[in-house]
């Protein structure tokens, strides 16, 4: 088997890894840990995961570039599942008065903050598009030095047709000009405009803004935030069927607050993912679990805002649940870096080390419907980075710490510091 592959001329070879961690395997703990070995890439795909022996045995490694990762950790690259990477300015007036007590809306009123994510719409919705790539490219680009290469992207900072489709425009152009890959989601049920009725948004939202995001190929995924004071299960459907009928895959903000059968539906439609699940019944956990929706879970969120019921996430990996980790990455919870959600899920959350990787890489993959990332695997694309740590437990160990040395995107460094 040796001799068939002789003929492969890698690109790139990662050698003398002290461990590199596959991610594959049927459960979230097993983490497919390999020891003293090497990866093989050939025009963005992973090519060889082997020992350092074989792979000189079995490629022709003569032209091919070499890294040297003596004592260093390979993983896949992270899968940022959940984040609303595109907006304007910040919130941190309003973040730094609630440190210190200061969580009334009158309170705060009367120190001149404005505060939700009304503020941000406002902030957000009239910015030209240029203004909103910049932020939003700096912020991605530091994604990317913590080890993240895919991302996805919602809209819903807008909640006007124009505005949305220019949010869901920038995410486009940063996946062009960024070596991240960049998912977009239709995400317009994140809130309701000011002077307009429920129902009256709820229109624009099925027979304008879908149709518009549809036509122009603009969103892989179409979202809902399915909470009291927002959108029913009832209304929630409407949206991702009218979704469904322009290719969006169905996705859903849920039981972050209440329960009113958004989870319930997410098993129902087999939805791609279901996310923040604060309030999830244990028998809908296991609908989940049986219908192999990916819950998606986002520490750094329940930290940032001192939520006052964090999620069961034992519970729910006990219950066999597909496990994505993501960042949140919006206004409420502004963190770039998977590095601190790992190491808020495995210290907060009971999350086993491999586990909290896992659903950082492989189970973010499966929230975006990917099967082709989040692993490392033979034909897989070479997205990778390199820790400079000896042992992969260290990134739940070092707190604050970025641990990347190395990323590589589609079998390119595009990260070395």
């Amino acid at each position: 088997m040796f001799e068939d592959s002789r003929s492969i001329k890698p690109d790139l070879i990662i050698r003398n890894a002290a461990e590199v961690i596959t991610c594959t395997g049927d459960s979230m703990e097993e983490i497919g840990l390999l020891t003293n070995a090497a990866i093989a890439i050939k025009d963005g795909r992973i090519v060889g995961v082997c020992s350092n022996e074989e792979i000189e045995l079995r490629f022709n490694s003569d032209e091919a570039v070499s890294i040297d990762a003596s004592g260093k950790v390979v993983a896949p690259g992270f899968v940022d599942s959940h984040t609303h990477l595109v907006f304007y300015g910040t919130r941190v007036e309003e973040y730094a008065a609630k440190l210190t007590g200061k969580n009334n809306p009158e309170q705060l009123k009367k120190l001149g903050i404005a505060t939700g994510p009304n503020r941000t719409v406002e902030l957000t919705r009239n910015r030209p598009e240029e203004e909103l790539l910049e932020q939003s490219k700096k912020r991605l680009l530091t994604m990317l030095e913590h080890g993240i290469t895919t991302v996805e992207s919602k809209s819903g900072y807008g909640l006007t047709t124009e505005s949305e489709i220019k949010i869901l425009e920038v995410s486009r152009r940063l996946n062009e000009e960024t070596p991240l890959d960049v998912f977009n989601t239709f995400l317009g049920a994140h809130g309701f405009p000011e002077n307009v009725t429920k129902a009256e948004y709820l229109d624009v939202i099925i027979n304008e803004m879908i149709p518009q995001v549809g036509e122009r190929g603009l969103a892989e995924f179409c979202d809902v935030w399915c909470d009291e004071g927002y959108f029913t299960a009832e209304e929630s459907e409407l949206i991702l069927k009218a979704g469904l009928q322009y290719g969006m895959k169905p996705k859903i903000h849920a039981d972050a607050y209440s329960y009113i059968g958004g989870t319930d539906l997410a098993a129902e439609m087999k939805m791609v993912s279901v996310d923040h699940l604060n309030y999830t019944p244990v028998e809908v956990m296991e609908k989940l679990a049986e219908a192999k929706v990916t819950g998606v879970l986002m520490p750094s969120l329940d930290f940032a805002v001192s939520h006052k019921r964090p999620f069961e996430a034992r519970k729910m990996l006990d219950l066999g649940m597909n496990i994505a980790l993501a960042t949140d990455l919006c206004p409420a919870s502004y963190t770039q870096s998977m590095q601190f959600v790992i190491a808020l899920a495995c210290k907060l959350y009971q999350f086993s080390v491999e586990e909290a990787i896992k659903a950082a890489t492989y189970g973010g993959a499966r929230a975006l419907d990917l099967d082709d990332r989040g692993v490392i695997q033979e034909g897989k694309l070479a997205d990778l980075q390199i820790w400079d740590v000896p042992t992969y437990k260290h990134i739940a160990y070092e707190l604050g710490t970025n641990i990347v040395e190395t990323v590589i995107k589609n079998g390119k460094v595009v990260v070395n510091r």
